[in-house]
Parts: C-alpha cells; sequence; structure tokens
C-alpha cells in the first residue's frame, strides 16, 4: 500500500522547485565541496592544475546532478531494468576485454575514454532492487525477497571478481539497503549475518587473493610490517593524531607536506584533514555530512511512492556507508579498501556517481510538488 507524503498541490512552487532543485541539499553540497577545494590545494602540495581539474570535475557532475534531477522517478521504476542489465553486459565485457591496469581488470577502454561499469551499479542496483521489492505491499514476500538477492549477488561476484572487493562490498550495501528498508524481518537479517560468518573461511581460501589478505592482517596488526603493508595505516593514524583539538594549520600538516602521508588526495585525505583541523575541523565536516544525510532522510520519508522512499533511503544510507567506510579505513578501525571519502577526495567517477544519486533524491522531491496524485 502506498501512502502519500506529499504536500498540497496548492502551494506555491518556488524557482528552485520548478527546475526540480532542492536548494537546502545543494546548499549542504556546496558546502562540503568547498571544504574539499581548501584541504585539496593542501593535500596535492598546492598543486593548482589539479585543483582545477577538481574544479572542472565537479562543475561537469553537478550539471550532470542537474539533468537527472529532471527526470521523473517513475521512468526509473518502469526503466530501472533496462539500466541493470546494460551494466550487467558491460561487466561482462571487462571480464572478455577490459583493461588491465595495477593488477586488477575493472576498466573498458571506449576509444577516447576508458570507463569502470562497476561504478554505475552502485546507483543501478538500488534502482533495480527497489523496483523489485515495491511490486507488492510491504514486507516483502520470501520469493521477492529471495529474487532480490539473487539480482544482487550477480553482480557482486562479477565485480569481486575482477578483483574490487571495495567497489563489490558497496554495491552489495546499496541493494541490501533497499531490502532491510522493504521491512526485512530480524530473523532474515540474524540468518543473514550467521550466513556471512559461516562464509568467511571459503573467501578466505578460495575467494580473496593474497594482497586481500594481507589488508586484513595489515588491519590486524599494522605494527608487524611498518615499512610495507603497515605503512599506509601507521603514517595515517599519525596524522590524525598529530592534529589535536585545533590542527596544525592549513598548509602546516608535515605528514602530508612532507609526504610521508601516502594518497593524500584521495583515499587517505581524511588523514590530511585531520593533520590540519584538528578535533575542530572534524566536528564541522561531520556536521555538514549530517545535515546533507538528515535532508536525504527527510526527502525520502516525503516521497510519494514506496518505490521512491525505498530508492532514496537506501541512496541516502549508502553515502552514510561511504563514509562511515573511508573515516573507519583511515583511522586503522577498518581494513582498507580503497573507498575515497565521498564530496572530499580527488576524482571524478566516484563524484558522478554521488551526483547521480543526489539528482535522483531532488527528482523525488521536487517531482512529487507537481505530479498529481494518483
Amino acid at each position: 500500500m502506498n501512502y502519500n507524503y506529499s504536500e498540497p498541490l496548492t502551494e506555491k512552487l518556488s524557482l528552485g522547485q520548478k527546475l526540480h532543485i532542492d536548494m537546502p541539499l545543494i546548499g549542504g553540497l556546496l558546502a562540503a565541496l568547498a571544504l574539499s577545494l581548501i584541504v585539496l590545494y593542501s593535500a596535492s602540495g598546492q598543486h593548482y592544475e589539479m585543483l582545477l581539474r577538481q574544479m572542472l570535475r565537479t562543475a561537469i557532475s553537478f550539471v550532470f546532478m542537474i539533468v537527472i534531477a529532471q527526470i521523473n522517478p517513475r521512468i526509473f521504476e518502469r526503466w530501472g531494468w533496462v539500466l541493470f542489465i546494460f551494466c550487467i553486459i558491460l561487466l561482462i565485457g571487462v571480464e572478455l576485454f577490459g583493461v588491465i591496469s595495477k593488477g586488477a581488470q575493472r576498466w573498458l577502454d571506449i576509444g577516447f575514454m576508458r570507463i569502470q561499469p562497476s561504478e554505475f551499479l552502485k546507483i543501478a542496483m538500488p534502482i533495480m532492487i527497489a523496483s523489485v521489492i515495491s511490486k507488492e505491499a510491504i514486507p516483502p514476500r520470501f520469493f521477492r525477497v529471495v529474487w532480490a538477492f539473487i539480482l544482487l549477488l550477480g553482480p557482486t561476484l562479477l565485480i569481486a571478481i575482477q578483483p574490487d572487493l571495495g567497489t563489490a562490498i558497496l554495491v552489495a550495501t546499496s541493494g541490501l539497503f533497499v531490502i532491510f528498508l522493504g521491512g526485512l524481518s530480524w530473523w532474515w537479517i540474524f540468518s543473514g549475518v550467521l550466513l556471512a560468518g559461516a562464509l568467511i573461511p571459503v573467501m578466505w581460501f578460495y575467494l580473496m587473493h593474497d594482497y586481500q589478505k594481507q589488508r586484513v592482517l595489515t588491519f590486524l596488526n599494522p605494527e608487524s610490517d611498518p615499512l610495507h603493508t603497515g605503512y599506509h595505516i601507521i603514517q595515517s593514524k599519525i596524522a590524525i593524531g598529530s592534529g589535536g583539538v585545533y590542527g596544525k594549520g592549513w598548509l602546516h600538516g608535515t605528514q602530508s607536506q612532507l609526504d610521508f602521508l601516502p594518497e593524500p588526495h584521495t583515499d587517505f585525505i581524511f588523514a590530511v584533514f585531520s593533520e590540519e583541523f584538528g578535533m575542530v575541523g572534524f566536528f564541522l565536516l561531520m556536521a555538514i555530512y549530517l545535515y546533507i544525510i538528515f535532508r536525504c532522510l527527510y526527502i525520502s520519508l516525503r516521497a510519494q511512492s514506496t518505490y521512491e522512499r525505498l530508492l532514496g533511503g537506501a541512496i541516502s544510507l549508502t553515502f552514510f556507508f561511504y563514509i562511515f567506510v573511508n573515516i573507519g579505513m583511515v583511522s586503522g578501525l577498518l581494513p582498507v579498501v580503497g573507498v575515497p571519502l565521498p564530496l572530499i577526495s580527488y576524482g571524478g567517477t566516484s563524484m558522478v556517481t554521488l551526483s547521480a544519486g543526489f539528482g535522483i533524491l531532488m527528482g523525488i522531491h521536487t517531482h512529487n510538488r507537481q505530479t498529481p496524485h494518483q
């Protein structure tokens, strides 16, 4: 049964709503991106070209987000399976014709650029699973849950064998959030946790590569190899701890400025930020993140249909999961899986994926106000 949480159609629409733009959400995103440019300038070693490239990528991503926001969410519900199948075909193409780089086969060369199809699944997966779960009244029936898990498992395995365990976890999580929000019983959740625990030995001995096993061992004891596998996390924890309450000041972080910290502008940019801005900066960043998350959840709760609520809620929780995984990884609380800090780390593909998700959320919110009730 669908419940209607939309506001009366007689409400006067603002210019932003007519353009399908949610201004409160845009404000939070701009605040995060402004903070990103500040810390990226320091993390890159005052590299102007890198900063300009990031600004260009951000501008393109924002345009893409606005374009996505113009699409009525009902279109995703009807045609999301086409996007999902297209992504599966691309993943199979990666296995057959993919470009190998840094020991992994994750990219397709289409002539003028390389694309990473697994990134598209971060959006296609929740779109597809939300469509499956919302077909009937929630909580979903047994067979519908099983079908959703089958759809989730296939792409996740294709990504994991590239190998790209980090992206596989993120894609699987985006679909699991939809199933969870659909009213999955705690018995199912408890059984799933037990099954996952039972599969850990199988993953360790038969599915995980040597470098992935080493990451887990390094997580458990990084000091066992401080100059090689444990170097990243040790230097990262030194940077975070040395920031103290107020930080060392912008451009004065020794770990990043003296090149002790690897990957300072991508996966480990949070360590740079913490060293230079300390606990005060951390609380500022968390406040911006929480504002964005709560705004996204607010939009999801006021969505017009079950499908939109499931899709919006899953995108919101997945964004939170990205933050949780990156900060946990950089702080030594989770194994290193190569997940960038959303809206802050340097990069283009992840920014486009995030922008697509925020565009869908804005479309859910603004189309609710302009679409007649059914």
